[in-house]
């Protein structure tokens, strides 16, 4: 036993709204983890053109989405390009239309303003309808509530919802989040997982915690 094959398109047979997502990644400025899903009934496979906003290869920034990571239909990520030049009087993108506009536009005066990669940590879960903005690292193991707006870092094991999201509550106090992170189960093979399914999807901290030391020991 070792669990689904990473490579599948579509991992639910009979169901193909739902695709392991780094299937259908084209972008070198995308990159997702083994196992990460995302459900939508309307064309799962076109998440990169309709989920991720304003991505352009000049502006440098990166969306990483981490292993584990269950997306529900509808939540989207905004990228930097999404910006403006904000310097000025005006905000209005003269230069994109050409025709005269674009002479003496700065464009170090809209890419200066990038907030820098946008982060998803192993074993995140978004509920549906979810928007991320430029720039916020949502930690593992967080979970964000239906129609949530993030618009600022998330720490590892929260509870956020609302917009802009807020913690609802954390998940586990900060000695057990810290032993988790520790474990990072999400780095074990696919074999190592299966064979302990039951103490990571459990609540038995010690028995899971005693065994990833023995597979350090054994590395």
């Amino acid at each position: 036993m070792h669990g689904p094959n990473p490579d599948a398109l579509y991992p639910l047979a009979g169901f193909p709204r739902v695709v392991f997502l780094k299937n259908f990644i084209t972008k070198p400025n995308i990159e997702v983890g083994n196992f990460s899903y995302y459900d939508d009934p309307d064309g799962a496979e076109r998440f990169e053109e309709r989920n991720v906003l304003h991505h352009f290869d000049f502006y440098g920034d990166r969306l990483v989405i981490g292993r584990f990571v269950a997306i529900g239909s509808g939540t989207r990520f905004v990228m930097n390009g999404a910006n403006h030049a904000m310097g000025g009087f005006s905000t209005y993108p003269f230069n994109i239309f050409g025709e005269g506009w674009e002479k003496g536009f700065d464009m170090a005066s809209w890419t200066g303003q990038s907030r820098g990669d946008t982060k998803i940590e192993d074993d995140v879960w978004f509920g549906m309808d979810c928007t991320v903005m430029p720039g916020v690292t949502i930690g593992a193991g967080a979970i964000v509530a239906t129609n949530s707006t993030l618009v600022s870092n998330v720490p590892a094991y929260a509870v956020v919802g609302g917009n802009p999201a807020r913690v609802i509550r954390m998940r586990y106090n900060e000695e057990t989040i810290a032993r988790l992170l520790a474990i990072a189960w999400w780095t074990w093979s696919a074999e190592e997982i299966s064979s302990n399914l039951d103490l990571i999807r459990g609540d038995d901290l010690d028995a899971l915690e005693q065994v990833a030391k023995q597979r350090k020991s054994m590395a």
